[in-house]
């Protein structure tokens, strides 16, 4: 959207917060920029330049805004709705994979040479993959001086910098401000508490969204299929345990009017960002519902929905394939019947750890662990085994990748290709795992009860034509349709 200079204007001078992310303006005289709802009185336009990403801002030589702070914007939505290889690339670098295994690692998860990544970044985007995790280390940085009173020397190393002397220099060349000035400023403008109680060691702060944001299905969802161990409902937010690649943490997120309160517990404070990135993609809060309610209400029946509940999410997880055993746990099963195969794994083959909060036992078992279970123990049809044994072997030998770096037709058709895996399995784990924004399930019963009662074509072929007009935002209708049957998934939980 940077490239289309007049609407990015018409967007700056309307302070249009729903273009918050999409692209930033950068003010020649000032070397400043922000987002496109800064408070501030709008440049000239001849003194406006755009560009896609805050690391680009900030590889051109600009600071950011000290009002309008464009580095805690939510986060792209475009990067989660395309599938090609820079918006896959984007989605590992939030999720750590730079820091963790350099632009080699990324290169190498791609399929793609080095050179072939940083080229393509650095021709979308205006930097390259270094800049652009450093930027977000930076942004880490930032949440953690101004929303918490962790000493700065751990802040250094929990966002993600080598050294606090590269911490230091990032943060006044990205803030024009020191660490020190940072946490001073946010001090005099305290914005409140998140609604959790104080506990030492445990990290507190504010995940922001693009409003509006129905929470029902969302956390009715997450509250709604909680394996018992892993997740519960507790006091107002759902809280899960996280694998996490330095160690475990324990997550509690909870509505609030205008973000989502998130409060972390984790054993290795190098594991924060990537813990955040889980978060936001768990909750799908990098999602335009503008766009996307705007597509769906161009169907007349779809209207009145949207309209009475906008800005639906889709549940996502925080592990591919967690959830892609859950998925096989739960075909042509009841909610409580899949909770129960599912707790039985974790009591089983589940890693314990504690929890001094709550009711959480241990992490959801990965592939190597499940590797090693006895099919003979499972109390699932003869079939259903086969399915999960075979699912299983392809996630602990490395034949099946799932992640949200996962080519979303590649990944389709890995999964058809194993035994006991119809559309209606591929397409969820394609939904809720992989993150593709036009999964579709037509033939859900959820969706066919949803379809007869609305008046629109209830066998899957036909709904599939009629869906049509829905794309490329075929999982939020799915949300929608869901929601018109009295179940406890579309209900915030009391």
């Amino acid at each position: 959207m940077h490239t289309d200079t007049e609407r990015c204007v018409r967007a700056v001078q309307s302070k249009d917060d729903r273009f918050d992310g999409w692209f930033f303006t950068a003010v020649l005289t000032t070397r400043i920029y922000c987002r496109p709802s800064c408070p501030a009185v709008p440049p000239k336009v001849e003194n406006m330049t755009f560009y896609p990403s805050a690391a680009a801002c900030q590889q051109a030589g600009f600071r950011a805004c000290k009002r309008c702070r464009p580095d805690t914007s939510p986060g792209s939505p475009e990067w989660n709705a395309r599938a090609d290889t820079v918006a896959r690339a984007m989605r590992l670098i939030g999720d750590g994979i730079v820091d963790r295994e350099g632009v080699p690692g990324l290169a190498a998860r791609l399929g793609y040479s080095t050179r072939q990544i940083e080229r393509q970044l650095n021709a979308e985007l205006g930097a390259g993959p270094l800049a652009l995790a450093r930027a977000q280390r930076a942004q880490t940085a930032r949440v953690l001086i101004e929303t918490t009173a962790v000493p700065m020397a751990e802040i250094a190393f929990a966002a993600g910098f080598a050294s606090i002397r590269t911490f230091n220099d990032t943060i006044r060349e990205v803030f024009a401000l020191t660490p020190g000035e940072l946490r001073t400023r946010a001090a005099r403008r305290t914005s409140g508490s998140n609604g959790f109680p104080h506990t030492p060691g445990v990290i507190s702060l504010r995940l922001p969204y693009r409003a509006p944001l129905n929470p029902d299905n969302l956390f009715g969802h997450l509250a709604a299929t909680a394996v018992p161990g892993v997740e519960e409902w507790r006091d107002g937010a759902y809280r899960r345990t996280l694998r996490l690649p330095h160690g475990h943490g324990i997550v509690a997120l909870a509505p609030r009017p205008d973000h989502i309160a998130c409060r972390l517990f984790l054993t290795d404070s190098r594991d924060l960002r990537i813990a955040i990135s889980r978060c936001r993609w768990l909750l799908d809060l990098d999602a335009d519902p503008v766009a996307v309610d705007d597509q769906l209400r161009t169907d007349p029946t779809l209207a009145p929905l949207v309209d009475k509940g906008p800005g639906r999410r889709v549940p996502r997880t925080v592990d591919a394939a967690e959830f892609a055993v859950r998925a096989v746990l739960g075909q042509q099963v009841s909610t409580a019947a899949a909770r129960t195969h599912a707790a039985r794994l974790v009591t089983a083959h589940g890693e314990p750890i504690e929890d001094p909060e709550g009711g959480l036992t241990h992490l959801f078992p990965g592939p190597e662990a499940l590797a090693q279970l006895d099919p003979e123990s499972l109390a699932l049809p003869r079939s259903r085994r086969t399915t999960l044994t075979t699912l299983i072997g392809a996630l602990a030998d490395g034949s099946l990748q799932l992640g949200i770096d996962s080519d979303w037709d590649a990944a389709r058709a890995q999964l058809h290709a194993l035994p006991g895996f119809g559309p209606w399995t591929v397409e969820v784990i394609a939904m809720r795992a992989l993150g593709d924004p036009d999964a579709f399930l037509p033939g859900d019963l959820g969706m066919r009860r949803a379809a007869a009662g609305l008046g629109l074509p209830a066998t899957p072929a036909a709904l599939t034509a009629h869906a049509a007009a829905w794309r490329p935002w075929r999982a939020y209708a799915v949300q929608y349709l869901w929601a018109t049957e009295d179940h406890p998934i579309n209900y915030l939980p009391a």
